[in-house]
């Protein structure tokens, strides 16, 4: 789990209360610490605090949400019924104003979690490989396919976002983080490979398609 709040007492209690009932862990006092942390560490849920030194919370929702699906529950002082909406549209899951209940915040944080693994993942077919998310697995003919820690982040993110463009930034921030946003060769190099691995014709790709510019496809 992940706490963000850039008030040190709350972000302390919360950490102290959340680890004493058996979850694990980590803080960031930005939204930018925030980004970087839900990069480096694959958490289950987010509890931000909208009110942040960099980034607005909402702001940090919506940088979020280009990557990641994980549960997001703010936990702030805004009260006003616009501030909801728009943290609920960027795509929060639960919003509990300050000042709160330990016993609320904690059946909260249950119901994000339970929606969060309630969706089975997608087993992703094309005609030259299959993509089995669930078990973290690739198979040609039934043939098990190795990939690298790395080759696998990136295809995943492209194969839960079938037919859809993801971009250079989203890919690099989802398997690096953000301060490698900039890094499109990593991507140039690491799609090759997949294409190498995957395709029929690794120079006329069916399936990892190339975007110029912008970033890449994954088409079934």
């Amino acid at each position: 789990m992940l706490i963000v709040d850039d008030e040190v007492q709350i972000l302390r209690a919360l950490q102290i209360n959340l680890n004493a009932r058996g979850y694990s862990t980590v803080t960031a006092f930005t939204g930018q610490g925030a980004l970087e942390q839900a990069a480096r560490h694959p958490v289950d849920v987010v509890v931000l605090d909208l009110g942040l030194p960099d980034l607005d919370g909402v702001e940090v929702i919506r940088r979020l949400r280009r990557w990641s699906d994980v549960p997001v529950v703010v936990l702030s002082a805004r009260h006003g019924s616009d501030d909801k909406i728009q943290a609920l549209d960027a795509g929060a899951d639960d919003y509990v104003t300050k000042p709160f209940g330990m016993d609320e915040l904690l059946a909260r944080l249950r119901a994000a979690l339970r929606r969060g693994t309630s969706g089975d993942a997608p087993v992703v077919k094309t005609e030259d490989f299959v993509v089995d998310l669930a078990a973290r697995r690739v198979t040609q003919r039934g043939v098990a396919v190795r990939l690298t820690p790395t080759e696998w982040n990136i295809l995943e993110l492209l194969a839960r976002n079938s037919g859809a463009l993801v971009t250079h930034e989203e890919l690099l921030t989802h398997v690096w983080g953000p301060a490698y946003s900039g890094e499109t060769g990593y991507l140039r190099v690491y799609l090759a490979q997949l294409r190498r691995k995957l395709e029929a014709d690794p120079a006329n790709p069916r399936h990892l398609l190339t975007e110029t510019g912008l970033g890449y496809r994954f088409q079934e």
